[in-house]
């Protein structure tokens, strides 16, 4: 471990301190105006952030999508003034007035960072430690995108060559999700990933000693990343000459991750706030900003105080930007001249298209076969695999299972691991049991572009995901979740291993996707039509979660009207249909059966698979009235989990077939007939409902 940086070139003037102390003054200002907010950590993490805005990140503010940009991650969002200030300082579009407007309605500044909302916003981040997360994903992303188009070019000579660069707090590394995203970065010596640690020992309840004992630094050693640790200066302030070294340090060790350790004091200089609990969340009082501008020179009687001298300075960041874009433009056009065919894929990735002829590849099976829907997705990943070279991804260890597997020959891990398959570049990720990272590394990658991501694992873990999962709805980030085992059809593993609510539970999610197929050829137009869904052409998107089945479900004739969401599989015969049945997944085989029964009967019943209610309420009401005509009172909905989606489908006079309890440990086959999932059960509540109609 480094514990002290020998050398730097920093230039270091007096408009420079000027400047970090405007941007603490803004931070105060800002809070105070609004009356909450965190003004603390803005305050004493003003010389680290502008050290990187304004120093040493390759950026441009006026073009904050740059292909050749660094990344910048504030894992604190709480703290996002320190965003927002340098955002304002550089040029990328924030004025005064939006700081003004600090967590108002309609403003450009939302109380913590949020993705697409506010230029220059890498990633929407406040839950703590998912952050981190995102960056380590980002920093996979920006491997894999160097494999796909310059992997021969000499360590930093490739246009597609840039650093991650992310700033987390106690609170970040406190959370679970940042220790298995750390290790896993440490495991894959990501070393285009730089975490700045502020450690300020203040949490909401006080000094971190009442939570945390550990050695962090020790910690990090042992992840395997390269630690530094950066003292202040005498005063208490960080120390830009020091924290300028250890980036520059960081950045040429291009083997492992860097984790640089900042001692700071929070709320510095305020001369009674700092160091204390109530400056990491609340507004530090008329007096205190007052008397904190005294002591940094600033007129107590001024807010929002911004001199022309530091503007202009800090604004330079502009035609800093511009030379180095421009700088960057030149190595790319000589990369495209020498690299006509990887050139090419790179238009056609970035302008968010899909190869021409991609869906020739997919699958076909055939009907009446029994196929599990996890075995059917495998088939379609590895039939992609060798025609979408963007698409990528893996499992959290439960690849056998989950069948995401898109390459056996090629995996995702530094080129010096001594498994055969190993490549720096390779195109299946092994995430390790780490769920809930996997899917923050996923939002990453996802975030850092030009490639498309998956990951797998059982239904009943994404508990473990939740979190993560629901920032990529807020983001419409285009992530694929591959979630295996989606009932208590799994069999003997029992209750703890068989979903029952979550099915209900991630359709809760605004703006998450939700796809159960009934069999193989559902699963294969739901894999089209989620890549489909991930081009530019179709607007705003969406994250998707895949419900795929462990056992053998039989497969059925393709009808393209799946990707709609919910179609008629089987229409009525001998009238007008009487009864709906409606069913997801496995159960629509149960659907086929009732109706049966009812036809046999006497009873006209039509069967709608609903893959997708997600897809399905995009549809117009024309379309939804014609699968689910109004005029038809009965209906039944099978699930086999709870049944809170279905109510809606049913009315007053149906009947819902669900699993409202937990499951137990035996035979699928057996716990579908004990717990009520039977072709007769189904016919008996349709018959019910019926009755019901007819009242």
């Amino acid at each position: 471990m480094s514990t002290k940086p020998t050398t730097t070139d920093l230039q270091w003037t007096d408009l420079d301190q000027r400047a970090v102390d405007t941007a603490r003054v803004l931070a105060m200002d800002a809070v105070q105006k609004v009356g909450n907010g965190h003004p603390g950590t803005a305050m004493s993490l003003a010389p680290a952030a502008y050290v990187l805005f304004q120093k040493l990140m390759r950026h441009d503010p006026a073009d904050a999508d740059w292909t050749g940009r660094d990344r910048f991650v504030l894992s604190a969002g709480h703290s996002s003034l320190t965003l927002y200030v340098q955002l304002y300082l550089a040029g990328y579009g924030l004025e005064l007035d939006d700081l003004k407007a600090f967590r108002t309605w309609g403003s450009k500044t939302p109380g913590h960072p949020e993705y697409g909302h506010t230029v220059g916003v890498e990633t929407t981040t406040g839950p703590l430690g998912q952050g981190v997360a995102n960056a380590v994903g980002m920093a996979m992303a920006a491997r894999y995108d160097r494999g796909l188009f310059d992997p021969d070019a000499a360590p930093g000579t490739s246009p597609f060559d840039h650093t991650i660069w992310a700033i987390a707090g106690d609170g970040c590394l406190q959370e679970g999700i940042s220790a298995e995203a750390s290790s896993l970065a440490g495991h894959q010596k990501l070393g285009n990933l730089v975490l700045l640690w502020d450690d300020n020992h203040i949490s909401i309840e006080g000094d971190t000693e009442t939570a945390v004992s550990e050695d962090t630094l020790k910690r990090y050693e042992a992840y395997g990343w390269h630690v530094q640790r950066v003292a202040p200066k005498e005063n208490g302030d960080l120390d830009p000459h020091a924290l300028y070294a250890a980036l520059r340090a960081a950045q040429a060790e291009t083997e492992r991750p860097s984790f640089i350790a900042m001692r700071s004091i929070i709320a510095w200089p305020a001369p009674h706030a700092q160091n204390t609990e109530a400056a990491h969340g609340s507004a530090l009082g008329e007096e205190e900003v007052a008397a904190t501008k005294r002591v940094l020179g600033f007129d107590p009687e001024l807010h929002f105080e911004v001199s022309d001298a530091v503007i202009g300075h800090t604004r330079e960041a502009l035609d800093r930007g511009r030379e180095a874009r421009g700088e960057w433009e030149k190595g790319f056009a000589a990369w495209r001249t020498a690299n006509a065919e990887r050139a090419a894929e790179f238009d056609r990735i970035s302008a968010g298209e899909l190869p021409a002829g991609w869906e020739d590849a997919l699958p076909d099976f055939e009907t009446g076969k029994g196929v599990a829907t996890r075995a059917a997705s495998g088939k379609v990943l590895q039939a992609l695999g060798a025609v979408v070279p963007e698409l990528w991804g893996g499992s959290a260890d439960l690849a056998g299972s989950n069948n995401t597997t898109i390459d056996k020959t090629s995996s995702f891990l530094p080129a010096d691991n001594p498994l055969p398959e190993a490549d720096p570049y390779g195109r299946t990720i092994h995430y390790g049991i780490r769920e809930h990272s996997m899917a923050a590394e996923m939002n990453g990658i996802a975030l850092h572009g030009n490639t498309r991501i998956y990951g797998g694992t059982f239904l009943v873990f994404s508990d473990y995901m939740r979190n993560a999962v629901r920032l990529s709805a807020l983001m419409h980030l285009p992530v694929t979740y591959v979630w295996t085992h989606d009932s208590i059809g799994l069999g003997e593993d029992g209750p703890t291993h068989q979903p029952v609510e979550h099915l209900a539970a991630l359709r809760a999610i605004p703006g998450l996707n939700v796809v159960r197929p009934a069999d193989a050829n559902e699963t294969v137009i739901a894999w089209r039509e989620i890549l489909k869904r991930y081009t530019k052409e179709f607007g705003v998107g969406a994250p998707h979660g895949l419900a795929l089945t462990r056992q053998g479900v039989p497969t059925y004739e393709r009808n393209e009207d799946a990707a709609r969401g919910g179609y008629v599989m089987f229409e009525a015969e001998g009238g007008a249909p009487e009864v709906v049945l409606i069913a997801t997944g496995s159960e629509v085989q149960l659907a086929v059966g009732a109706r049966e029964q009812l036809q046999a009967a006497g009873v006209p019943t039509r069967v709608v698979s609903m893959p997708s209610v997600e897809w399905f309420e995009e549809q117009d009401q024309g379309y939804k009235d014609a699968v689910l005509p109004p005029s038809v009172k009965a209906r039944v909905a099978v699930e086999a989990g709870i049944g809170l989606t279905w109510h809606r489908y049913v009315g007053d006079a149906g009947r819902i077939v669900s699993l409202e309890h937990f499951g137990a440990s035996a035979d699928g086959k057996l716990l579908f007939r004990e717990f009520g999932f039977t072709a007769d059960a189904v016919a008996a509540a349709a018959r019910e409902s019926l009755d019901a109609s007819r009242r």
